[in-house]
């Protein structure tokens, strides 16, 4: 199985698929092997935690592409597969598959694509029955079956994008939930402590109690060996029915560290996604890239770094000159609350905030300032705004905040 014209992507998820998508777009017509460990084909995590969760949508509606796209656009799909190691000297890999040859397949340029893992609970009793993680469609799909009758003690042990989504999830299905978390607010490291709480106060009213500035002792057990309960520092135990860990991801990189490629908080690459081996090139989760805009290194886990970030990678791989300066973007949707947010979360630990609207009636776009700059924005209910918030902070115009303030002086303005 060897191909001197053969372009190898480790990960079918959509960073990987978009990725093999730009390739044949942009009239590639060599090889292209793709390999996935699951078992399924590759689909888009954020139904994940809202309407597939919810079950408002099924599975098909989370598939990249339907199963039969592969085979029309070339594309050799080896799914239950896993690459296990980069020979960087023969350009090969080697991998562990049902479907696959045991021999080395050749590789001209390799893409990474491996995702991130869900950070594992460790603490007695994290892997009984009944506790759950949601990364995968099979995590998603025995979750929604735990929550879509209601009427379950839900534990969420963490306070993250994900936790708070599966909290508004749960909550919305009639379960009682709870969001333990070690630190006073949520989400503080995505948009900091005030709007932190403005989206806990959002929770709260819909019944969801915070346990704050908390830590876990032990997943405790019924007679039955299930989750009974959550002990939580010297209190008595929280009962919980289930528990759904959301504790953050860390890069998929176990492989790129066997082969020697750079790697500190993902795997280390340049603006055009080329890591510290000219054939090897990483984009999505497990990419922390050099961002030539802000000139600091971003990772981003979101669904629109993925989307973005694999054609990028694919151009480079085609010899193309590409400067990825995508500005970071994410959505959320909790209860009645829809937002999106645009920026550079290096910068806005030491930004201040501006509003246009007021947070009050929840309908609101916050900026992120620092220097007289626009770093970051957040639309809230507030939609049709996302590109004019972009265009502000892409600009990187002095704005003045009185105007940024004016719902009658236009973004596109500014």
């Amino acid at each position: 199985m060897t191909n001197s014209n053969t372009f190898v992507i480790v990960g079918a998820a959509l960073a990987g698929v978009s990725a093999a998508e730009e390739l044949r777009k942009q009239g590639f017509d060599g090889r292209i092997v793709m390999f996935g460990r699951e078992a399924r084909h590759p689909y888009i995590r954020p139904p994940l935690s809202k309407d597939f969760l919810a079950g408002k949508e099924e599975a098909d509606k989370a598939f990249v592409h339907p199963e039969s796209w592969y085979e029309e656009n070339s594309i050799e799909l080896e799914l239950g597969t896993e690459v296990t190691s980069i020979n960087r000297n023969e350009h090969t890999v080697t991998v562990r598959g049902e479907q696959v040859d045991a021999e080395p397949i050749s590789y001209t340029k390799l893409l990474i694509a491996t995702g991130s893992t869900p950070r594992q609970l460790q603490v007695p009793g994290a892997t009984i029955p009944g506790v759950h993680y949601l990364r995968s469609l099979t995590d998603a799909t025995a979750l929604r079956a735990e929550l879509r009758d209601g009427g379950k003690a839900v534990a969420i042990i963490g306070s993250g994008w994900i936790g708070m989504e599966v909290a508004a999830t749960a909550r919305e299905l009639g379960n009682d939930v709870r969001v333990i978390l070690n630190s006073e607010i949520p989400l503080t490291k995505a948009i900091g402590g005030e709007l932190g709480q403005f989206f806990a106060d959002v929770q709260a009213e819909h019944g969801v109690i915070f346990d704050r500035s908390t830590t876990v002792e032990e997943i405790v057990p019924t007679d039955d060996g299930v989750v009974g309960g959550v002990r939580v520092g010297e209190r008595s135990v929280l009962a919980a029915d289930l528990v759904v860990v959301a504790i953050g991801a860390a890069p998929t990189v176990e492989l790129a560290v066997a082969s020697g490629l750079e790697v500190d908080n993902g795997i280390l690459v340049d603006a055009s996604l080329r890591t510290s081996d000219p054939d090897i090139f990483a984009a999505g989760d497990v990419a922390n890239a050099f961002h030539p805009t802000i000139g600091a290194r971003i990772r981003s886990e979101h669904w629109a770094n993925a989307l973005n970030q694999g054609p990028a990678a694919a151009r480079t791989m085609l010899g193309q000159d590409v400067s990825y300066d995508e500005i970071p973007y994410a959505y959320s949707d909790q209860f009645e609350i829809g937002m999106e947010f645009s920026g550079y979360l290096p910068l806005i630990g030491d930004a201040t905030l501006a509003y246009r609207g007021d947070p009050a009636k929840r309908e609101f776009i916050a900026f992120w300032m620092l220097g007289g700059r626009v770093v970051a924005g957040m639309n809230v209910n507030v939609w049709d705004v996302n590109e004019d918030v972009q265009g502000i902070i892409r600009r990187g115009n002095i704005v003045d905040v009185a105007a940024l303030a004016d719902p009658d002086v236009p973004l596109k303005s500014l």
